[in-house]
């Protein structure tokens, strides 16, 4: 019998990265994420360039650590760069490739939850319109993330 030993280091707790335009949606998340336990950081980016400057650290805003885990909450529509091309610019990168993405978004087209499966994304949720159906899918989110074994992020870029 052959053994293989694995060295994934320590585990760090990922933190919790929101790429979401709608403050009111943003603040709602984190509020819902902090009721449910979650004690992970959070940072929430309110466009698409905001988010890309920080995974690839450019720009004279906060960016990225190595060696940090993170999981992304995106949402589609947003101003500047779209959380489609995010999706698409992240997952096209060698460093940033394992970063989990979790789509966010009151888009529910079939269409749209094909193609970001397709780029990659880890999951696709659709934000319920109903506040309390809001609340309660972002609560098991929470949850989800409390389980989650993510890669730090590594590179240089």
């Amino acid at each position: 019998m052959v053994e293989i030993e694995l060295d994934v280091g320590m585990q760090t707790v990922p933190n919790v990265l929101i790429a979401e335009d709608d403050e009111g949606h943003a603040i709602l998340v984190q509020q819902t994420l902090r009721d449910a336990g979650l004690g992970n950081t959070i940072q929430h980016f309110k466009d698409g360039q905001a988010i890309l400057d920080f995974l690839f650290r450019r720009g004279n805003g906060p960016h990225r650590q190595e060696d940090q885990p993170y999981v992304l909450l995106l949402d589609i529509r947003m101003p500047k760069v779209n959380g489609v091309e995010v999706l698409q610019q992240l997952k096209a990168n060698p460093d940033l490739r394992k970063l989990p993405i979790i789509m966010l978004t009151t888009t529910d087209d079939p269409r749209e939850v094909l193609r970001c499966h397709e780029l990659g994304c880890s999951v696709y949720i659709q934000k319920p319109v109903d506040y309390d159906k809001f609340s309660e899918a972002i609560r098991r989110l929470g949850l989800f993330i409390m389980l989650l074994l993510v890669p730090p992020v590594n590179g240089r870029p």
